[in-house]
């Protein structure tokens, strides 16, 4: 595993940070050299040079076909030779795999070349290490060699994984535990794999014969397509993310210059969406709901209203009650905007939820008469946060109630017009809010309504 995959220059970097870089390899080449040395005089090896150069080979080919896993990681199956030097030739062999495994990629920059050759030495003795300390293999019992593998691979793996998240950190790419969550699925993938290739291969050499080696290939180029569906999968995902993130930015900006539209119509109901999306989007996090069902509700709450285009000019401005046909016009509106953003793509649930924010809980709202949990919870969420900032904003007949009647009104309007559930969550957000947050007060949403302002104004 390696941390310097496509590092940017970064003319900004510390000298604190060079300078800790530089202690970090520095005691990585001498703890190489002095495992080198100690186990040159404690662990030689054994007449088996050709299988190490063999293996050697196939370390540095396999990282020549390394495969990226994000912008500054990068992965191979060059542990895989590594691991079986460690189970079958020793410490010492496995050490030396590992650090001859980046030999075929000699070139800049240098400092990744001295890390990485130092870190896979050491992780090659460590799991060398760890094989002699799990069992001997000399009796050639199959058991043993698997739980000298599987020790090896749990030891390689996980030194390998903690130098890569710490030189990635060291280098300034990101936290340790962003590198982890990288590298961590792919190596819990690899483990399963590698202990039971690595296992038969160690038991066909030991057993029959050295002429299997080559063998080792088939599960190297089986390996390498793994880290490769891997990458691909990573990529998919990433470009959904990115996809999902453009669409939903191009929901907002659509949203919001229905909204403006509506706006621009009606002085008095400047900034009443926006603050209908910020309080059905509290009360959907007050109530647990997921991440997206909070974007939902906040989404709905900016184009609930969005129906209202289609009213008579005049209507939304008379300054005085409605007569009963301007009522029956003025509650056609929640029809007239589900027709509006059912034409919209992906806007179906959107259309569902703002056709039915004005039905009530007790059967005597409109346009279907839902009752109770017919009604969708966003567009329950919807009616409690509309009818409060109705209530606590200046009307062309009225001005605005104080948040405590407001409040009052809805709580006595419990288990007929809204959803107690729903009402006590908002009671809850706005017995902690603000004085400017209960009132109303645009200056409690931030940007966003002063954007639709600015566009209702330009308008």
């Amino acid at each position: 595993m390696s941390s310097f995959a496509q590092t940017p220059n970064n003319p900004h970097l510390l000298a604190a940070r060079d300078a800790v870089l530089q202690a970090y390899v520095a005691s990585l080449v001498l703890t190489a050299l002095a495992l080198a040395l100690i186990l040159e005089l404690t662990h030689p090896l054994a007449g088996e040079v050709s299988a190490v150069i063999a293996l050697i080979a196939v370390a540095a080919l396999s990282e020549r076909g390394r495969v990226q896993l994000s912008g500054t990681m990068e992965s191979s199956i060059a542990l895989l030779p590594v691991i079986f030097a460690a189970v079958v030739l020793g410490p010492l062999a496995a050490l030396l795999v590992g650090a001859g495994s980046l030999l075929g990629d000699f070139r800049p920059p240098y400092m990744k070349l001295a890390v990485y050759t130092c870190t896979r030495a050491i992780t090659g003795a460590l799991a060398g290490f760890a094989a002699l300390g799990a069992t001997e293999i000399s009796a050639g019992k199959f058991g043993q060699i698997a739980a000298a593998t599987g020790v090896a691979a749990v030891v390689a793996e996980v030194t390998d994984t903690a130098f890569a998240a710490t030189t990635h950190r060291l280098r300034g790419n990101g936290t340790l535990m962003n590198a982890v969550r990288v590298i961590a699925p792919l190596t819990l993938a690899a483990l399963p794999m590698y202990v039971p290739v690595v296992a038969i291969l160690a038991a066909a050499y030991t057993q029959v014969s050295a002429w299997t080696l080559p063998l080792f290939l088939v599960p190297a180029v089986a390996a390498q397509r793994l880290f490769a569906m891997y990458r691909e999968q990573r990529e998919l995902t990433d470009e959904l993310r990115l996809a999902n993130g453009c669409l939903e930015r191009a929901g907002l900006s659509f949203a919001s210059a229905l909204v403006a539209a509506l706006d621009a119509r009606d002085q008095y109901t400047a900034g009443h969406s926006a603050a209908v999306a910020r309080y059905s989007k509290d009360i959907a996090a007050r109530l647990g709901l997921s991440d997206e069902e909070q974007q939902l509700a906040h989404l709905c709450g900016l184009v609930h209203d969005i129906g209202k285009v289609g009213l008579p000019v005049g209507l939304l401005e008379k300054p005085g009650p409605l007569t009963l046909e301007e009522r029956r016009q003025m509650e056609e509106h929640p029809a007239v905007g589900e027709r509006i953003l059912a034409n919209v793509e992906n806007y179906t649930e959107i259309a569902r939820i703002v056709r039915h924010h004005h039905e009530r809980v007790d059967g005597n709202g409109y346009p279907d008469s839902l009752v109770g949990d017919g009604i969708p919870l966003i567009s329950r969420i919807l009616a409690v946060a509309d009818a409060y900032d109705a209530m606590t904003s200046d009307r062309p007949y009225r001005e605005a109630m104080p948040s405590r009647v407001a409040r009052l009104r809805i709580a006595q309007a419990v288990d007929t017009q809204f959803d107690t559930t729903v009402v006590a969550a908002f009671e809850a957000i706005l017995a902690s809010a603000s004085d400017d947050y209960r009132q109303g007060s645009r200056t409690a949403w931030g940007v966003e309504p002063r954007q639709l302002r600015v566009a209702s104004a330009s308008g």
